[in-house]
């Protein structure tokens, strides 16, 4: 069950979002590759911890160097793994594009695939308020959103599910 909280828009240069409320997951934690593998070990599989770290770890430092290199890498029913890059401003002509100029950075992009596609999270997911699993009546929002990437703004306050540069999720 996916747990959501309300937040309003209040970025003003959002006049079509502004004011609104959104919905945002509530992530209750963060496992880390240790916490994975331990997870993974308790599935009754017939490798050791050690195998499927080594291989987790391995995995993630192949990902990385390909995705550098600008090769999209596909995990069958999980996601397709891209760089991207964050751009400042375009310039008027190609002849006045520079990095310096043009270019905040890179980001990592996710595109669900398969079981883990967008189609798929709509029709297996299903969601509950957070607050009503609480008990409480409302949900306050301590942290603001800025309405940087999103209609409601961004939440990696609430463990990291900011934009990725890949497709939301719509559930």
């Amino acid at each position: 069950m996916i747990q959501y909280v309300l937040k309003k828009n209040i970025n003003e240069k959002m006049p079509n979002a502004y004011g609104k409320f959104f919905a945002y997951p509530v992530i209750t934690q963060t496992y880390d590759i240790d916490q994975l593998v331990d997870h993974m070990a308790s599935h009754n599989t017939p490798f050791s911890r050690g195998a499927i770290k080594g291989m987790i770890t391995d995995m993630v430092a192949c990902i990385r160097e390909l995705v550098l290199q600008g090769i999209a890498v596909k995990i069958a029913d999980l996601a397709i793994l891209s760089i991207g890059i964050k751009n400042k401003a375009g310039a008027a002509t190609e002849k006045e594009f520079t990095i310096a100029k043009n270019i905040e950075g890179l980001k990592i992009r996710a595109r669900g695939t398969g079981d883990f596609s967008c189609l798929n999270l709509s029709l297996d997911g299903t969601l509950k308020k957070a607050s009503a699993l609480l008990g409480e009546g409302t949900t306050t929002d301590t942290n603001p959103d800025t309405g940087k990437d999103t209609p409601g703004g961004d939440n990696t306050d609430q463990g990291g599910s900011g934009t990725t540069g890949g497709s939301d999720v719509g559930i």
